[in-house]
């Protein structure tokens, strides 16, 4: 029977069964045969359309119709039950994809029932256009494989997260638009870049939004705005454009201190964005929930923190901080006793592998305080997974209490080893690479440009000038106005005497901005060589516009001097592949060959100074015995390392308290494993690193100061 009689014969019988067609109707959407073709689309500000050409047709998400996660009579609702959120940060970023699983059912045994997660710009982003989202940046598969775990999942996409992460999050490239873009705020330039990065992130994980059958409950807008500034058409924006690739039904929060004045300029008032607090732990919450109240409609403010601290962050030169584990429980438990929600930061804090540490500042843009490599945040889950600690038991036994849910027993700790000493040998001097750079990669210019006008994010600049010094008693003097981060200054004859090792004559910090004194070399002509590290970006406050590399001009004997060459060196961050693969070259030992090849095979002897690669390696025989390790770096000044080419980062136990670098298993390979590092200074005596079973974070003085901490090291070695 065709549609148009089927309609005619129904049609003839609807008066003898007039409910038949409806009781149908019914059925068939039980069944979901029926399924809604046409919603309705949100409405978006005139400066947003036409920017959602990737925008997923929501039709296509197969939506399972029970699922519903809201916010009413000022409790959360899942499902139609009330629902309280029990969570933790745990930041896929910042633990290998190998211990993702294993780091989750650490959460999972802790009691929570939510993992929430920031996504860093400038991980998936690197280079303009040129996106990642395989092995570290696989957010997709870390979401689902929380949803595996019955997980739910409050998402953090930025654009700006803080996160003790470089830059906040955002790509360094960003710095080197011109003209430079505002950050954090309304301005076309940098809005535009905004636009795009969301056009691609959103799409992705708009299919695993809680409504759409993933495990995303919430996104949030931005992150601490009310810190920072109060450009609400800035937040409406981004507002417009989360609702325009994740639809109406899913909840978009903030979250900013629980003051009054931080929540009047970060929040967005109305129905459209649920507003979170955090604040610190020794505060009473019920007065600032009640605040809350204030900045969200009647009957929608659960009382959330959507940042819980567990621990803190701690800078280089620093004690490494703590918290007391009752106080952190007792804490907690005030907040759950009222039925209220929150989420630890941290559950997990993990490392900063790579050079994707952040900083921070204090009252002046010299006060520059770089984050150490290990963000353990003295959290309950440690950054090795080790769930042994009074904190994890007394957070566990609270969140026990009030779960309503039986909790999984605790897993044992993953078990380390030491695999002993490991031999390192001298490879080359750090200038020698030099000559295996691509000359198209060098930049020239008449003032010192900076590290992201050359096209660099990451890792170190050499800069070289040459210059002709006449014969001064008393030397000369060398100032650099402004140096982002830490500059190594070397001379040598550019005119003779070739095979001479530049000499090392100091070294000059952001945080002490000395001038510099330099000895008469005699030269007809001198080559003044210049190496900054970039030590991590600030990523909180107003000096978030943070170049690295020398930022002004550079004066000797007060004149300015010319002629610049820049020359980026080839150390690849977390997941970038090196332009240059020496690190292959070192294991097969060619690298020395190369440089005795261009009669540059230096007298090492115990020259002190001079960044110098040493290289070695140890075996895992059986594989039950790859296990994680940690290196320690005792008698080591300052550097960076790489086991099998992966970048672990940086090591500095003079200032400390961080002794040793943290080595997941997944990096080890059964065989040989090749340890590479680079010593910016001065190395072991006995240029040796041991393999040990533990972290140490008992290195350099208890000063608190780092720039007292680095004078005090620089009179130690006569600087």
């Amino acid at each position: 029977m065709n549609c148009s009689s089927k309609l005619s014969s129904m049609a003839k019988r609807r008066h003898l069964i007039p409910s038949f067609f409806f009781l149908l109707l019914i059925f068939l959407t039980v069944l979901g045969v029926i399924v809604p073709v046409f919603a309705l689309l949100p409405s978006l500000h005139s400066h947003s359309q036409g920017l959602f050409r990737h925008h997923h047709d929501r039709s296509n998400f197969n939506k399972v119709h029970t699922r519903k996660f809201e916010i009413d009579d000022d409790m959360f609702w899942k499902d139609g039950k009330p629902f309280q959120i029990i969570g933790g940060d745990l930041h896929y970023f910042r633990t290998l994809p190998e211990y993702w699983e294993d780091r989750l059912l650490r959460a999972k045994a802790l009691g929570l029932n939510t993992i929430q997660t920031y996504i860093p710009w400038n991980l998936h982003e690197p280079k303009p256009g040129n996106f990642t989202f395989n092995g570290i940046a696989n957010i997709v598969s870390f979401i689902q494989l929380c949803q595996k775990l019955d997980f739910l999942v409050l998402l953090r996409p930025g654009p700006y997260i803080c996160a003790e992460w470089d830059l906040g999050g955002f790509p360094a490239w960003l710095l080197s638009k011109i003209p430079a873009s505002r950050l954090r705020s309304s301005d076309p330039g940098y809005l535009q870049w905004v636009e795009r990065w969301w056009g691609v992130i959103l799409p992705k994980v708009a299919p695993l939004l809680y409504n759409n059958g993933g495990p995303i409950i919430m996104v949030q807008i931005e992150n601490e705005f009310g810190s920072y500034g109060d450009d609400q058409a800035y937040l409406h924006h981004l507002v417009a454009l989360a609702r325009g690739y994740l639809g109406d039904e899913i909840i978009l929060y903030t979250t900013d201190g629980g003051t009054r004045e931080t929540l009047e300029k970060g929040t967005i008032r109305g129905n459209a964005v649920f507003s979170a607090v955090d604040f610190s732990t020794g505060e009473r919450p019920w007065p600032i929930f009640n605040l809350q109240k204030e900045f969200n409609p009647p009957g929608k403010s659960p009382p959330l923190t959507a940042e819980f601290y567990t621990g803190w962050l701690t800078h280089w030169g620093e004690n490494i901080a703590t918290t007391d584990a009752n106080t952190t429980a007792a804490a907690l438990n005030e907040i759950l006793a009222g039925k209220g929600s929150a989420v630890l930061y941290m559950a997990h804090g993990g490392t900063n592998f790579g050079f994707y540490n952040g900083a921070n500042t204090g009252n002046d843009v010299l006060d520059y305080k770089p984050d150490l490599t290990s963000y353990d945040y003295d959290a309950p889950i440690k950054e090795s997974g080790d769930v042994d600690n009074a904190k994890y038991e007394a957070i566990r036994r609270v969140i026990q209490h009030y779960s309503g849910a039986l909790i999984p027993s605790v897993p044992s700790n993953n078990e380390k080893i030491g695999y002993g000493p490991i031999q390192l040998q001298k490879v080359a001097f750090l200038f020698d690479l030099i000559h295996m750079m691509d000359p198209v990669d060098v930049a020239v210019s008449e003032e010192p440009l900076s590290m992201e006008s050359t096209d660099r994010s990451f890792g170190f600049l050499l800069y070289t000038t040459e210059y002709v010094a006449k014969d001064n008693d008393d030397g000369h003097v060398l100032f650099i106005p402004e140096v982002h981060d830490r500059a190594q200054v070397f001379l040598s004859c550019s005119s003779k005497n070739k095979g001479v090792r530049p000499t090392s004559v100091g070294i000059i910090e952001r945080w002490s901005n000395r001038r510099l004194n330099l000895p008469n070399t005699r030269c007809d002509s001198n080559t003044l060589s210049i190496l900054v590290e970039n030590m991590g970006r600030i990523n909180y406050g107003r000096y978030l516009f943070d170049r690295k590399g020398i930022l002004s001009s550079v004066y000797l004997d007060n004149n300015v001097l010319h002629g610049w060459k820049m020359i980026p060196l080839p150390f690849n961050n977390l997941n970038e592949i090196p332009r240059v693969d020496f690190f292959s070259q070192i294991a097969q030992s060619r690298l020395s060959k190369i440089i005795a090849k261009r009669g540059l095979e230096a007298k090492f002897g115990n020259i002190s100074g001079e960044p110098t690669l040493y290289s070695g390696y140890f075996y895992v025989d059986e594989a039950n015995l790859r296990k994680d390790t940690y290196l320690s770096f005792g008698g080591w000044t300052k550097g960076i390392a790489f086991i099998n080419e992966f970048n672990l980062g940086r090591f500095w136990p003079v200032v400390g308290p961080q002794c040793n670098l943290y080595v997941p298993a997944p990096i080890l390979r059964l065989g040989k494993n090749i340890l590479v590092i680079l010593e910016l200074e001065s190395p072991n005596r006995d240029t040796v690193v041991h393999s040990v079973d533990r972290p140490d974070f008992t290195c350099g003085s208890s000063k608190s100061n780092l720039s007292q901490q680095l004078l005090s090291h620089q009179h130690s070695v006569g600087l």
